[in-house]
């Protein structure tokens, strides 16, 4: 039975969501202290928080069996990534459950700033009547810029529009074949900081993004700009925008986050300009509860190995794509343990080539197992799905990968290609039946090999008697052959050939031994799949 720590509060719709599996042990303790949570968290295989835990490097250490961190929510600055991908622990999010209630809130806070109504409300229950004093401003025929335009920001772009605003959205990662599909402006960072009447920042927080409205944008920016952050602290640089609004370039900022969470001493908070509220982005009912039922079955499948969705840490594969990627990335995988126990692990780079039906997915699962594979005969058990490419990125090893429409022997395949000194090593495999994995290359033999269990490359010079020898050494030892390929290949007067056997038993380093003593046997290597 498997177990699971809910460290923050879930609500009963995620608890019952949990409490329907019976092969999944469900501890709620809520409120744990750091050295608390570290004396236990090595009994579970997998966590789900909100943004009260703090799962720093030193805590993972100890998170020995932990598969799974699930966040309920959008953000994970509260998880040390690098550590948990270290570790092989897959962190997911649930960005969609709070979609819809963030692009609200974020509207409100903008309709809140451009109508002063926070400050309207404070004087009038303090019993003064000064409606001169709370001019407001309309949103008609304004423009807006969105940094950022994923699901909130989008969302936000559909209010806006609907309000008689202009959109004007930048997002690096979303290409110009997409962007017609949006009737928006998109437009360089520079152009929107020029033309935004109202600023508001939809992306997550990342060295490329962290203070991503800072001085040199206010400088751009039009007199009397309005800037709204309900993503996440330091998106904003909260001390350029305090001088702005303090010199009057900017006219007024509504704030759901702040870099210091509670905003404690920050002078920005005391300014009559500035509207602020405490992370309450994704603070509605409905949310909560949408995110706690997400994280909990996202958790759920991860563990029963059904699908990873939103793991923010490696690629998300969804049933329907998992089913079909499924025995793929089994060849995948068998592909590079095959390589690095025949050709060894002096690594540089590697060419990934897909063909066929793989090509209608998303390739960097099936490259991410290949390096697994790749990889695992050198690093042991230490390397998994989830940091077989941090692994990779320290070794220094580049990796190409690429959809080819070349014709081939066979439709559908993976292909490996590694450049070995003077020479280049090929690997070849495909799926039989949609679900048998094969190798069906090994640089210019043409083989038919089962990569299952312990397999036996003999190669050698092609004389009759090899086979039958090889299988006499083999039965004398008692070891039992489950399958056999052959390929030969013509090179100038001689021809070579490559026996591979699938054997039953282990093959022990005596037996290699001997058959290496019969005179046409080049070479003989042991593989374990």
């Amino acid at each position: 039975m498997m177990k699971v720590l809910v460290s923050d509060p879930l609500g009963k719709a995620g608890m019952a969501v949990l409490a329907k599996d019976k092969n999944i042990k469900v501890d709620e303790k809520a409120g744990l202290k750091p050295d608390e949570l570290k004396k236990i968290i090595g009994q579970y295989d997998g966590i789900i928080i909100r943004s009260g835990t703090k799962l720093t490097a030193d805590i993972i250490e100890y998170a020995k069996k932990l598969r799974v961190i699930g966040r309920a929510g959008v953000g994970v600055d509260n998880v040390d990534l690098p550590a948990a991908t270290k570790r092989g622990i897959i962190v997911m999010n649930t960005p969609g459950g709070n979609t819809i209630s963030t692009a609200e809130h974020t509207f409100s806070m903008l309709m809140a700033l451009s109508r002063n109504i926070p400050q309207a409300y404070q004087s009038v229950a303090g019993g003064e009547w000064k409606r001169q004093k709370f001019l407001g401003a309309e949103l008609n025929r304004k423009v807006i810029g969105i940094i950022g335009f994923g699901r909130i920001g989008r969302e936000v772009g559909k209010r806006a529009a609907a309000f008689g605003m202009k959109v004007v959205a930048f997002d690096p990662f979303i290409s110009s074949a997409v962007q017609v599909d949006y009737p928006v402006e998109f437009a360089p960072l520079q152009s929107l900081f020029k033309q935004a009447d109202y600023i508001t920042v939809h992306t997550p927080l990342v060295p490329e993004t962290k203070h991503i409205v800072d001085e040199k944008a206010f400088k751009l920016c039009k007199n009397g700009v309005r800037i709204i952050n309900c993503a996440r602290g330091g998106i904003v640089d909260e001390k350029a925008l305090y001088q702005a609004i303090k010199s009057g370039k900017v006219a007024g900022a509504a704030l759901d986050v702040f870099e210091q969470e509670p905003p404690v001493d920050n002078p920005l908070v005391s300014l009559p300009q500035v509207i602020c509220t405490p992370h309450l982005g994704a603070a509605t009912q409905e949310a909560q509860e949408n995110v706690a039922v997400d994280v909990a079955y996202q958790v759920l499948d991860a563990l029963h190995e059904r699908a990873i969705k939103n793991a923010v840490n490696m690629p998300s594969l969804d049933p329907e794509a998992y089913n079909v990627l499924r025995p793929w990335l089994n060849l995948a995988e068998k592909i590079g343990l095959t390589y690095t126990q025949l050709f060894g692990g002096s690594l540089k780079s590697v060419n990934i080539r897909y063909g066929g039906v793989v090509t209608n997915h998303s390739l960097a699962p099936l490259t991410i197992a290949l390096m697994k594979g790749l990889l695992t005969p050198m690093c042991g058990e230490t390397v998994n799905y989830v940091n077989a490419q941090s692994i990779a990125k320290e070794r220094g090893i580049t990796v190409n990968e690429n959809r080819s429409n070349q014709t081939e022997d066979f439709t559908n395949y993976i292909e490996l290609e590694v450049p070995a000194g003077k020479e280049t090593v090929i690997l070849m495999g495909t799926i039989l039946g949609n679900q048998l994995p094969r190798i069906v290359r090994i640089n210019e033999y043409m083989i038919d090999v089962e990569p299952v269990g312990t397999v036996v490359f003999i190669k050698n010079e092609d004389q009759p008697g090899v086979v039958g020898k090889v299988g006499t050494i083999l039965g004398k030892n008692k070891i039992n052959i489950a399958e056999m390929s052959l390929g030969r290949v013509h090179k100038g007067k001689k021809v070579y050939a490559m026996t591979i056997i699938n054997t039953d038993n282990d093959v022990s380093a005596k037996v290699i031994k001997e058959i290496k003593s019969f005179p046409p046997i080049i070479d003989v290597k042991v593989v374990n799949l």
